[in-house]
């Protein structure tokens, strides 16, 4: 049961915003993937804290020591709705390189009407919209339309393994009721002109495939002659993974994403010229472009231990990523690229989602936005990457990514994850915590 607040009518939606992203960033939960990081369990002593001071009570797991997450539920205003909402975000982040930085990563500066840091936009800034927004209606009594379920959770740049995936497996019951949720990467806007901004709403995303590729071969001296070096098998296979052009295949998503960007552009896009989709959407281009195929990006190599002794084993590590639909296809076709040598297992391995852009849910996105800029016309996109919504989608939740935010059009936004020199607008900020506000009125 939620505490009684005593109502502040001085305070607004995105009162806090700012400071919050700013505290969050400080705290470094760096996730290098096999848990030698710090884990997030002082970042999720902070959320539970605030939360707390608006009467809320939490529940706080951990997945291993350190692997934090928090989850909170809150009642809604009409009693008639008993379908829970659940808003999700991640307290870690991947690591940073303070030497690559203009500004330190964990610093949470204020330059250039920015805050700077590891998170900024993935996902500290919807951490600290949904903590500012909730804060504010508990504060001021204005309880959402229907039942709210938070959660803040560990791991998801790895995969969700210790975040996400475990709390549903191992929490389930904290979920009980939820039918629908919104997430990270999505809602944010993309400039044509003046007087007409898409706003990207997610409701597909790429599954994950990342393995490790591993050749077996004879050990033996680095001067002798040999014809089964398992260095030499993997380099070619490797590269001939790397090298594959995997053929375009539009999703129902991305057909619907590039309609309505053709219409807003004035232009007839060609899927199958990626270069193309660059041209038109800019920094954006990147991302819309991953989602029209299958891709595979080897990104590790590792074997052996000495100048002069030839390893009997090798490994390569890739990055797979799959169209909803198409994994079949993907599957087929990286056995036939690597050949029978190459042995492949999945370090990390999840399903493709996909749902409508149709739904009282998404019409409360589009009211929202459209209450907030006049400009904003709402479309459906397909996410390259991946999110915690592929874990609440074996739920049978419906996902759809919305962070709202209103950018500006030189802003590199696709470059601003897991990039260098991280950082969102205070504005935006801003702008986003208005935006779920209203949406928690409607949705």
């Amino acid at each position: 049961m939620n505490a009684p607040v005593t109502p502040d009518a001085q305070t607004t939606p995105e009162a806090e915003v700012v400071d919050l992203c700013r505290d969050l960033i400080r705290i470094d939960t760096s996730n290098y993937g096999d848990s030698s990081g710090p884990g997030e369990r002082k970042a999720a002593e902070y959320v539970a804290e605030k939360l707390a001071d608006v009467g809320l009570q939490t529940t706080i797991f951990d997945s291993e020591p350190g692997r934090t997450s928090v989850v909170t539920r809150i009642e809604g205003a009409n009693p008639e709705r008993t379908d829970a909402l659940l808003i999700h975000g991640h307290l870690d982040v991947v690591p940073a390189d303070a030497a690559d930085w203009t500004h330190d990563p964990f610093s949470g500066e204020i330059i250039d009407e920015c805050v700077w840091g590891r998170g900024a936009v993935d996902m500290k800034d919807m951490d600290a919209m949904v903590l500012s927004v909730i804060r504010d209606r508990l504060r001021t009594g204005r309880l959402p339309e229907r039942p709210l379920v938070l959660a803040f959770l560990a791991d998801e740049e790895a995969g969700g393994v210790l975040g996400a995936h475990w709390g549903v497996r191992h929490h389930t019951h904290l979920f009980d009721g939820v039918t629908e949720a919104i997430g990270e990467v999505g809602g944010f806007s993309l400039t044509v002109r003046d007087d007409l901004r898409l706003y990207l709403i997610e409701t597909a995303q790429k599954g994950i495939a990342w393995m490790r590729l591993t050749v077996e071969g004879n050990a033996g001296h680095g001067s002798m002659v040999t014809h089964d070096n398992a260095v030499t098998e993997l380099a070619e296979a490797v590269a001939r993974l790397g090298r594959h052009e995997w053929p375009v295949r539009i999703t129902p998503t991305v057909r619907a994403f590039l309609d309505a960007a053709s219409e807003a552009f004035g232009v007839e896009l060609d899927p199958h010229d990626p270069e193309q989709l660059l041209r038109v959407f800019g920094n954006i281009g990147r991302i819309v472009g991953a989602t029209t195929r299958n891709t595979t990006n080897p990104t590790m190599l590792k074997s052996g231990y000495k100048h002069n002794v030839i390893p009997g084993r090798a490994e390569a590590y890739v990055d797979g990523r799959f169209l909803p639909g198409h994994e079949a296809e993907f599957e087929a076709t990286l056995d036939e690229v690597l050949g029978p040598r190459v042995k492949r297992d999945y370090v990390v391995h999840d399903i493709a989602v996909e749902t409508e852009f149709d739904g009282s849910l998404v019409d409360a996105m589009t009211t929202a936005l459209v209450a907030e800029d006049p400009a904003a016309r709402t479309v459906p996109y397909t996410l390259s990457g991946g999110t915690d919504a592929k874990a609440f989608s074996t739920l049978g939740v419906r996902c759809f990514g919305f962070s709202p935010l209103k950018l500006p059009p030189e802003l590199d936004f696709a470059g601003m994850f897991h990039g260098v020199d991280e950082r969102v607008p205070t504005e935006s900020l801003e702008f986003g915590a208005r935006v779920l506000d209203r949406f928690l009125d409607i949705a």
